[in-house]
């Protein structure tokens, strides 16, 4: 039965700041009993995890399966029956109830289910898309917890006004919001600012409990924190890690308050990017049971970033690193391929793509007869790249990361079943010039639970040296794309920002250029729905965030823009773009 409600002085509760695994619910429950045994040696009368956490966040349409409903509802009993000594446990759980289904927090305390609380505002934006799989819950009251009358807004139930000042006004003395928060750029200090609102909205402390791991494409930094009802901070749990904090709660004329415990640096800037790629990766190729992964290193500065990250998450012995070189491979790339694989203690070797190139181009020759060598024959030596590197992994079963970066494949320089080929991409939403950044920070920094050496791991020539694909003679990026400066700024002003071509020119780049990047990016919408999967990091990555069609004939019209505006006159135009592989449709 639940332990009866007195009235407390003294409440402690537990965050539990831990990284499900989707779909796992044996799994899960384990985590949570250990984490509610650990809570109960430390005194707590509560322990709180995050949203969903019995079922694994966003659990997507696999909430759908009436076999994954009845075996939630069946470990959520046996939780409560196993933990009904210690302290009491608020979960995040699927619940069904009257033939519809809810994103719920179920209360454990005495061996039972001895109350729920269904989440009321359904995100349906960007990543989420909760309305199509959960009904809407009515707006809250709080619950009574050893006492202590709780409310429970569920992530996004904090983000506007209204479930927050219900829970004040019918009674709630201590906000706590179970979450699953996934990371991106400015998300932090937008958590931070949303928090802060609701406590001086509502005059009442908050605890806000968030998920980390990496989830598919989906990386959750955790970053748990308590705000006091003045707005202070009390606890601030670390990211990129599990952890579990007790936090200690007195009443007095004021309400309860918590006292200061335990404040962890958070990471900003390339520092928090960086985890993010590695903690995404890390968790992508563990939960589904990959032994390793093995990746082309080209001697550029995309695939040492990535081998780097690899090594960071996994470990040495489980990278290996193949140089594939063809005629074109300069010695440059040779030498800076195998520096970067020494200095980050992995396996290379080294497999040339001439002989089978070779071969496909004899196979052809009589088809191909009367026509000039052109991109066709570029794309021909990634693809045989892609075939070995595919060979590789289904010979010794490590999967095959890809890395491509988010400026090559907003524009499609990158090859369909060539350089694209691979089960994960840890630098998909990272803009060729984030890249740098990131490569530059890893050289004079290890991150947190990194497991690669310190020290520099990418030779500073592959920082500096102009990048290429090395499909013909002499070849640089930046013969077919605009300098990567400019680049970028261009696609986050229309990938991330939306902003019309006019006002990008107005920023000083040539019209001709921004109508080129306009028409490449709609181009290339076709290989993207290819594209292996990569850890976000941007407000809008392609794929979850957006969503646009392959057949699409909308292009903005600029003809009235004057080309000899303030600031067009530095045009960045080259050569039709060859697309470091397939040339646009």
């Amino acid at each position: 039965m639940t332990k009866a409600a007195k009235p407390a002085a003294l409440f402690r509760i537990a965050l539990a700041q831990l990284n499900p695994v989707v779909g796992d619910l044996a799994g899960n429950a384990k985590k949570a009993r250990a984490a509610h045994a650990e809570a109960k040696a430390k005194g707590a009368d509560l322990i709180v995890y995050p949203e969903l956490f019995l079922n694994g966040y966003p659990p997507e349409d696999l909430v759908l399966k009436p076999a994954f409903q009845d075996a939630t509802r069946r470990h959520l009993e046996a939780l409560a029956a196993d933990c009904k000594d210690g302290p009491a446990i608020l979960i995040g759980t699927i619940w069904r109830e009257d033939g519809l289904l809810y994103n719920a927090v179920a209360l454990l305390d005495g061996g039972e289910i001895a109350g729920v609380r269904l989440k009321v505002d359904l995100p349906n934006y960007g990543v989420f898309d909760e309305k199509r799989v959960f009904a809407a819950g009515p707006m809250p009251g709080p619950m009574n917890i050893r006492g202590v009358r709780v409310g429970v807004p569920v992530c996004e139930d904090i983000w506007g006004e209204e479930v927050v000042e219900t829970l004040a006004e019918t009674g709630a003395e201590i906000l706590i919001s179970p979450n699953g928060s996934p990371f991106d750029w400015p998300k932090p200090d937008l958590r931070m600012n949303v928090a802060v609102a609701r406590v001086t909205e509502s005059r009442l402390p908050l605890i806000y409990v968030n998920q980390v791991g990496g989830q598919d494409e989906l990386v959750f930094d955790g970053a748990s924190f308590v705000l006091n009802a003045d707005c202070s901070l009390a606890a601030q749990l670390p990211a990129w890690r599990e952890a579990l904090v007790i936090t200690e709660w007195s009443k007095g004329d004021g309400g309860w308050r918590c006292a200061k415990t335990s404040a962890a640096p958070i990471e900003d800037g390339s520092a928090a990017a960086y985890a993010a790629c590695v903690l995404g990766l890390k968790d992508y190729v563990t939960k589904n049971g990959f032994p390793g992964v093995v990746l082309g290193l080209s001697g550029g500065i995309d695939s040492a970033l990535v081998a780097a990250m690899a090594v960071d998450a996994l470990g040495a012995a489980k990278v290996h690193a193949v140089m594939l070189p063809s005629k074109f491979t300069s010695d440059e790339s040779l030498i800076d391929a195998q520096a970067c694989a020494k200095a980050l203690g992995i396996r290379y070797d080294k497999v040339s793509i001439e002989p089978a190139v070779a071969g496909i181009t004899w196979g052809l020759k009589d088809m191909f007869a009367g026509t000039e060598p052109g991109i066709t024959e570029e794309n021909l030596q990634s693809r045989v790249r892609g075939t070995i590197l595919m060979a590789i992994s289904n010979k010794f079963g490590s999967m095959v990361l890809t890395t491509g970066n988010k400026s090559e494949m907003s524009v499609g320089y990158a090859t369909l079943y060539g350089d694209m080929n691979g089960g994960f991409n840890p630098i998909k939403d990272l803009y060729k010039m984030e890249v740098y950044a990131l490569s530059d920070w890893r050289n004079g920094n290890v991150p947190a639970d990194g497991l690669g050496p310190k020290g520099e791991v990418i030779p500073k020539r592959i920082l500096t040296k102009a990048p290429t694909a090395e499909l013909k003679a002499n070849q640089t990026d930046q013969d077919s794309l605009p300098p990567y400066e400019a680049l970028d700024d261009i696609l986050r002003c229309i990938v991330e920002k939306e902003m019309p071509l006019v006002d990008i020119i107005a920023r000083g780049h040539a019209g001709e250029t921004v109508k080129k990047i306009e028409r490449l990016l709609y181009l290339a919408e076709y290989k993207r729905r290819q594209a292996a999967p990569g850890v976000k990091i941007s407000a809008k990555n392609f794929g979850r965030d957006r969503r646009y069609p392959i057949t699409n004939k909308f292009r903005e019209d600029i003809a009235a823009v004057p080309e000899a505006a303030p600031g067009n006159k530095k045009k960045h135009v080259r050569a039709p773009v060859s697309d470091g592989g397939d040339g646009a449709i």
